[in-house]
């Protein structure tokens, strides 16, 4: 991948999960400072606090686990931090490829793991971020990395995540529709719809108020354009 973003407009990483959701939802958050907490969004705080931890690191069966890694691309226009980074020991057939770490012999093979209170989602707004993650290890770590792992804290339990061609197309195109949604500093119309009671955002995004605004402006626009029209004949 060629540098595309330069250091001054790199956006939040985790930004990616929110426009998956709602295009909307990213837009308050993001351009507008706006947020809610609930108990959800309280207790996935609670979560990460537990996991993230720059001076923890920890070594099990020969994998090197290491917390809070700052994450950065150029080519997607994003720059964040993982919760976690396993780096997996690679066989001596292997020992070519992966990454060196220091004060450790042979080579490794990054995994990042992403933590998230619930369950596992319908859509892929956790996936998108965890492989916007793996892209920006690749990018600092010029290597490829296949898979990830996304973990539940409803379920307590490790799910896989494939990074293939369409998920990371995927990524790119939120990434791309991020920046000028960014650039052009517009958060989009509420388009209410199920997911809407599972946003904190609701009573800020006012999707059934926002819906009637819309009907009233178009009600103007339309109104205008025939009063223009009379008055040319």
């Amino acid at each position: 991948m060629s540098d595309t973003y330069s250091e001054e407009q790199l956006l939040p990483l985790s930004g990616i999960q929110h426009f998956a959701f709602c295009e909307r939802q990213w837009g308050l958050i993001h351009l507008e400072q706006q947020w809610k907490e609930n108990l959800k969004t309280a207790e996935g705080h609670i979560l990460h606090e537990r996991v993230h931890d720059p001076d923890y690191k920890e070594s099990r069966v020969g994998v090197v686990s290491a917390r809070s890694l700052p994450l950065k691309s150029y080519s997607l226009g994003l720059a964040g931090v993982a919760d976690l980074v396993e780096f997996i020991p690679l066989s001596d057939e292997n020992d070519s490829a992966g990454v060196l770490l220091p004060g450790r012999k042979g080579r490794y093979q990054p995994v990042p793991v992403e933590y998230k209170r619930g369950k596992p989602k319908k859509d892929d707004r956790d996936a998108v971020q965890l492989c916007a993650q793996a892209i920006c290890l690749e990018e600092m770590m010029s290597m490829q990395i296949e898979y990830g792992y996304l973990f539940y804290g409803q379920t307590q339990h490790r799910f896989e995540v494939v990074f293939d061609h369409k998920l990371r197309q995927r990524v790119e195109s939120l990434a791309k529709s991020m920046h000028d949604s960014y650039e052009a500093g517009y958060t989009p119309i509420a388009r209410k719809g199920v997911k809407c009671g599972l946003c904190s955002m609701e009573n800020i995004c006012l999707p059934k108020m926002m819906r009637k605004t819309r009907s009233v402006e178009v009600y103007l626009k339309e109104m205008l354009s025939e009063a223009n029209l009379e008055i040319e004949m």
